[in-house]
C-alpha cells in the first residue's frame, strides 16, 4: 500500500483483536445447551429472551460454567421466568455470590409473553429452555415453546437420523468409488 493513499475504513485491518471485538457481529457465544430438551419434546416455536442476572451469575456464565437440565420457562403474573436454572457461584465472589438455583426473570415483549401463556396452558405443551448464550456481550436465552414426545415418536426419530447417517454414508463411499475409478 503507498504511503497517502486512500483506503475505505471497512477494508483497513482491525487493531485489537480482543473479545468485545469478536462479539460485535452480533455472533452467539453458546454458553450451555439443553440437547436433552430437542429429544424428549417437539419444538413448535423458539424465542430469545434477555435474562436479568446479577453480577456474579454473569461471570460465573462467562467462565461457561452452567446446566440446564431441569430448567424450565413459567409465565406468573404476565412476567416469564426461568426456574431451575444451575448456575454455580463465582469462585472469586464473596458475600456477594448468588444463590444457585434462584428463579431468574426474562425479558420478552408483552405479546411474545401472552402467546406463550395461552399456548402453553393447553394439554401437553410446555416451555422449555434449549440454550444459554452471550449475543452483543448480553445474556440471552433460547427458549421453546414444546409438547411432549411419546416413547414411539422418540424412536421414530431416532430411526430416521440412523438412516439419514446410513443413506449418507452410502453416497459418500460411492462416490469415493466412483473418484477412484476416474484416476
Amino acid at each position: 500500500m503507498a504511503k497517502g493513499m486512500y483506503v475505505p475504513k471497512e477494508s483497513q485491518p482491525k487493531q485489537g483483536k480482543g473479545k468485545a471485538s469478536d462479539q460485535k457481529d452480533g455472533k452467539r457465544k453458546i454458553v450451555a445447551q439443553n440437547k436433552k430438551a430437542r429429544h424428549d419434546y417437539l419444538i413448535m416455536d423458539t424465542y430469545e429472551a434477555g435474562i436479568v442476572l446479577s453480577g456474579t451469575e454473569v461471570k460465573s456464565l462467562r467462565q461457561g460454567r452452567t446446566s440446564l437440565a431441569d430448567a424450565f420457562v413459567q409465565i406468573d403474573g404476565g412476567e416469564a421466568w426461568l426456574h431451575n436454572a444451575h448456575i454455580p457461584e463465582y469462585s472469586q465472589g464473596t458475600w456477594t455470590n448468588h444463590a444457585v438455583r434462584r428463579k431468574r426473570k426474562l425479558l420478552l415483549h408483552r405479546d411474545e409473553i401472552d402467546k406463550l401463556d395461552s399456548k402453553s396452558q393447553e394439554s401437553g405443551h410446555t416451555i422449555v429452555t434449549l440454550a444459554i448464550y452471550f449475543k452483543d456481550g448480553r445474556a440471552k436465552a433460547e427458549i421453546a415453546l414444546a409438547k411432549g414426545k411419546k416413547e414411539y415418536d422418540k424412536r421414530q426419530t431416532l430411526r430416521e437420523q440412523q438412516d439419514r447417517r446410513d443413506s449418507d454414508r452410502a453416497i459418500a463411499a460411492a462416490k469415493r468409488r466412483q473418484r477412484a475409478r476416474e484416476h
